[in-house]
């Protein structure tokens, strides 16, 4: 491709070196500086070329100048057209390099592999870079709109960079026009905005100070979102746009909110006072009132002021804490996580200890003998020693022979006494709202004399009507009749699976497993479980692995098992995102469901997972026509099966609009069907009452429609009641 290079030096570039390609541009080598990349859109519109030249007029300042680090990847100089039509279709920018995304900073795991010298401090000192990129955006007028996670670059040396600038949103003082950020993402969106569509709503400088906070609380906190947390409520948990939209920070100081700290979260009081105060500020007053939230300059100042005040361990001077403290929390944090050290030492680093599994600490879920309940919630337990109860279940008590004769002329007696209060009360009863409750009440303790098919089938029943808590209650009442029936445990782990308890869930499937080693679904629950818990785990590989090896003993067992092939194959490709080698893991999830595919043609999911691999494969790969044709061909199968499947439309639409960018004979068709892909997954997630996925549905269209979004949706309230 050729562009022209046309502000310091009149030149044709010749870009032939792809280094990444997205949904809207490419990134291409700069032959002729090294220090240099050239964005080039797929298709470049005016508006595009506006926005360059307004970012060009008005650069924001560099934090980070003095020490020869660029803090915001911004547009150096616009590229035009090399056919003379004078349009500009891209820019050049600095080239970033040896950066990781911040992710791969506050997130322990990854952190350990790639940086494990990166303690606290460092982390300390990430926030105030970030914050001072936030301030000198913010002090030009610039919003970044978009926050979040992925538009952030960090050093091993906690320098920081925001790239993908050319998101952000615009103001252009002379034209008096504002260019919007268009797109959000739900977890960094404040409550304001939630549900909203973005591209209909200039942003302020509010709304990035509450995707600043929760970076900032991310990074101090092990990756821990401020909202998220146990559910205590009834029902599904909340999404974390539901619980942001109605303000329920975990660690609320105000109000109660239904949610405790998830057990591997760091406890909230390892932050300093100081800090715990704006947290509050941005997250709790600035729920009704933005303007509370604290300014990116008020962040930098005080988190310099702590960075300054920390103390260094005397057992490992790699843990570093806040005066507030009185011991190290990181030693205790070592301890809590079985021996993992989120900061490990220098010598368990040379020695690379840091990087060997986890001790593994014994944990007890079971239930209380005698009580039906679920396993107790790590932040509920008691750690006290408790000195357990001695009894027999054999120990029998002497009997007298007299009392079988009493008991029988009592049991007489009272037969005929009920009988002469019931013909004198039930006319009473009748007309007494609270003796009909106790009456039904005593009706309900005769459920004790069911049998175990009894709770079984009534757990069955409740199950299916999705009322989990009473199938908990049933399945367990069962299983206390009969506690080596090997399906009862795996209908439990089922349910408690529903309810979220995986902990719980893995419990019952292991246990119906040693009841019955040959049970392939209680190994594929089991998998899926564990594959559940690595989202949450602060050693994801282990699970990962774990629920790979409970695939594997299913097709061991029976090598026929579509499901164990789509779960393995789900597995592998998350494992890929992480792998060194990727397209090998790819490749191998494909193989995956390829072989449920062949076991049994009518499974739409594989069809789904098989096309959001060769879409993944598609942008990265120099082939990426070939892979997203294969990719909507596999949605276009699962669509057949599942014409009702809202979230194929959604990728299939996605897949359909990258294409169109790449231009072609089929540009056109390719948008249009993306157009109409996305309104009917759109359609389906309203019908389902599904509003979180609605939104990414809207939100997509949006982008897709580019600078008509607004006149859109102005005239299309009918995607909702038309049709």
């Amino acid at each position: 491709m050729q562009v022209l290079r046309c502000l310091t030096n009149q030149e044709i570039l010749n870009l032939t070196i792809s280094l990444g390609r997205g949904g809207e541009a490419c990134i291409y080598a700069v032959p002729s500086d090294g220090n240099l990349v050239a964005k080039v859109y797929h298709k470049p519109t005016e508006q595009h070329g506006r926005k360059i030249l307004a970012m060009l007029a008005n650069p924001p300042e560099n934090p980070t100048a003095s020490l020869g680090h660029i803090s915001i990847a911004w547009p150096y100089e616009p590229l035009k057209a090399a056919d003379s039509s004078d349009r500009i279709i891209g820019f050049l920018m600095p080239r970033i390099r040896g950066m990781r995304p911040v992710i791969d900073f506050y997130n322990p795991r990854t952190r350990r592999e790639h940086c494990p010298l990166f303690n606290y401090q460092y982390l300390l000192r990430t926030a105030r870079n970030l914050a001072a990129a936030f301030a000198a955006l913010h002090n030009s007028g610039y919003c970044v709109g978009d926050v979040n996670e992925s538009n952030i670059m960090v050093s091993d040396t906690a320098l920081v960079t925001l790239v993908d600038t050319d998101s952000f949103q615009v103001r252009d003082a002379k034209q008096n026009v504002v260019f919007r950020c268009q797109v959000g993402k739900p977890e960094f969106t404040p409550p304001e905005l939630q549900n909203k569509i973005f591209a209909q709503y200039d942003r302020a400088i509010a709304h990035d100070l509450f995707g600043l906070g929760v970076l900032i609380f991310q990074l101090l906190m092990e990756g821990t979102h401020p909202f998220s947390g146990i559910y205590q409520g009834a029902g599904e948990p909340p999404t974390y746009e539901a619980r942001i939209a109605n303000g329920h920070f975990t660690y609320s100081q105000q109000r109660r909110v239904p949610y405790t700290p998830t057990p591997i979260a760091p406890a909230w009081e390892i932050l300093p006072p100081s800090l715990q105060e704006m947290f509050v500020r941005c997250f709790e007053h600035g729920h009704n009132n933005p303007q509370m939230r604290p300014s990116a300059q008020t962040w930098l100042l005080e988190l310099a002021e702590i960075e300054n005040d920390l103390i260094t361990c005397t057992v490992n001077s790699q843990h570093r804490y806040s005066s507030h403290l009185h011991n190290c929390p990181w030693c205790e944090r070592t301890l809590r996580l079985g021996g993992r050290d989120p900061f490990p030492s220098q010598q368990a680093i040379q020695s690379k200890q840091h990087l060997q599994p986890r001790r593994q600490t014994r944990r007890n879920t079971s239930p209380t003998r005698g009580n039906n309940v679920s396993p107790i919630p790590v932040t509920q337990i008691n750690y006290r020693q408790v000195a357990p109860q001695k009894f027999s279940y054999y120990q029998s008590r002497k009997k007298s022979k007299f009392y079988p004769v009493i008991l029988c002329l009592l049991g007489f007696g009272m037969l005929g006494y009920l009988d002469v209060m019931i013909k004198f009360t039930r006319p009473l009863v009748s007309q007494n709202q609270y003796a009909q409750q106790t009456l039904m009440s005593r009706k309900e303790q005769s459920k004790n004399n069911l049998t175990f098919a009894d709770y079984y089938k009534q757990g069955h029943a409740s199950y299916k009507v999705q009322d989990y808590d009473q199938a908990l209650s049933d399945f367990s009442q069962a299983i206390k009749k009969n506690p080596t029936h090997a399906k009862a445990h795996i209908n439990r782990g089922n349910t408690r699976y529903n309810l979220k308890d995986y902990d719980g869930a893995v419990t019952d499937y292991s246990q119906a497993i040693q009841i019955n080693p040959n049970e392939v679904k209680a190994y594929v629950n089991r998998g899926n479980a564990r594959y559940m818990l690595a989202e949450y785990s602060s050693d994801p590989d282990r699970d990962y692995n774990l629920a790979l090896a409970d695939f594997n003993n299913a097709l061991r067992l029976n090598p026929n098992e579509a499901e164990a092939y789509i779960r393995r194959g789900i597995v592998r490709s998350q494992l890929a995102k992480y792998s060194g080698d990727s397209q090998q893991d790819y490749r191998k999830a494909i193989g995956d469901f390829n072989q449920a595919i062949a076991l049994n043609a009518d499974k739409s999911e594989a069809y789904f997972q098989r096309g959001l691999i060769r879409y993944q494969i598609g942008q990265y790969s120099s082939d990426f026509d070939q892979e997203y044709k294969e990719a909507i061909a596999d949605f276009d199968q699962a669509l057949r099966i599942d014409s009702r499947s809202a979230k194929v439309y959604l990728k299939r639409g996605i897949v359909r609009y990258e294409l169109s960018q790449y231009g072609g004979k089929n540009s056109s068709t390719n948008h249009t069907k993306a157009i109409a892909d996305l309104q009917t997954s759109a359609k389906i997630f309203l019908e389902q009452e599904d509003m979180d996925n609605y939104q990414q549905a809207l939100s997509s269209i949006c982008v897709v429609l580019e600078n008509k979004c607004d006149t859109f949706f102005d005239n299309t309230t009918g995607l909702v009641k038309g049709s």
